[in-house]
């Protein structure tokens, strides 16, 4: 039970006793570090009394009252961040904060340059690899996967898609391999789909690297590598669409799955769809966002998959065009 708090931990408290709409507002107007600290001590902040509550909200803001106890926990700050943030963005916070404090061996190693990490990882066994590339960045690992022997780089895939999630042991066998200071995300409970992921890193490679180890995982697992690439368009691929197409996608998709998809999308996805409205629809799209309040993760990814369908089934039928995530060729 929190008895003196830190200033973390005042505005954690302050976040509960507002409530999720008015903490939505609170998020967008921090910065990334923020959003990380506010997080951890929401998650982290366990019973708190109702004398505290009031206490620390008469010190933000005098005409702000509260009469009962607030629990903030691990669930409280994955609800409220997925209502202000990507998935993506959600996941990779909360990933952070399962862990110790402070910045991570991953944070580290994406700050390596993909030839020296690729260079370095030919060398150990393959699962090591699976486990370093599901954990940095998607675009940093897919550079790293084309910059591994083709041969290696299939297999690296194939533990990749059966791999479960890492246990403590394994981590330090890594980061002890990696010679870090530091210590990666120990006990996260929740183990993404491979296929997603692989599917994400796939997005951003070249269509000539994308073929080549597609066609190579198809031989070893063709299951495996259809579902990977049916998955390999995501709404935040939404940006490889030009400005005709995003047009012609807000006439096809449902305004109210829409302003749902548009709840969980990044900024500039949500400014690719704003710059194609008329100044009318967009201020109403606008307004829709704002009224909704904290919708569920899973709802918004189920409205985001259908606008997702409505893309695939347009290019199918030549309706619209879609750039390639390597290069500026049309298709």
């Amino acid at each position: 039970m929190v008895t003196t708090p830190t200033n973390a931990q005042k505005a954690a408290i302050l976040v509960l006793a507002l409530g999720e709409a008015k903490a939505e507002r609170i998020f967008t107007g921090l910065n990334e570090d923020e959003i990380k600290d506010l997080s951890f001590a929401l998650a982290n902040l366990g019973s708190v009394p109702a004398s505290l509550v009031e206490s620390v909200c008469q010190e933000f803001a005098d005409s702000i009252g509260v009469t009962g106890a607030l629990t903030g926990n691990l669930d409280t700050a994955e609800k409220i961040l997925s209502a202000v943030l990507p998935p993506d963005r959600v996941s990779q916070i909360l990933d952070e904060i399962r862990g110790p404090a402070g910045r991570t061996l991953w944070d580290k190693l994406g700050n390596v340059s993909e030839k020296v990490l690729a260079n370095f990882l030919k060398n150990e066994y393959p699962q090591t690899v699976a486990v370093v590339l599901s954990k940095i960045k998607r675009d940093h690992a897919a550079k790293v996967l084309t910059l591994l022997p083709e041969s290696f780089a299939i297999e690296v895939v194939m533990r990749m898609l059966r791999m479960e999630n890492p246990q403590k042991l394994a981590l330090e066998g890594v980061e002890r391999t990696l010679k870090s200071e530091f210590m990666s995300n120990l006990g996260t409970s929740s183990r993404q789909d491979p296929h997603v992921l692989l599917a994400s890193m796939f997005n951003k490679l070249g269509r000539q690297a994308e073929g080549r180890l597609l066609g190579a995982l198809a031989e070893r697992d063709h299951d495996a590598a259809e579902r990977i690439r049916s998955l390999m368009f995501t709404f935040e691929d939404m940006q490889r669409l030009d400005d005709e197409a995003i047009r012609a996608v807000i006439r096809a998709a449902p305004k109210e799955r829409l302003v749902l998809a548009m709840k969980g999308a990044a900024q500039n996805i949500q400014d690719l769809f704003f710059r194609n409205m008329s100044e009318r629809a967009g201020r109403m799209l606008k307004d829709d966002l704002a009224n909704l309040g904290p919708v569920r993760l899973r709802d918004v990814e189920a409205a985001q998959a259908e606008i997702v369908a409505i893309v695939k089934d347009m290019a199918d039928r030549g309706e619209i065009r879609m750039a390639d995530s390597g290069d500026d060729v049309m298709i």
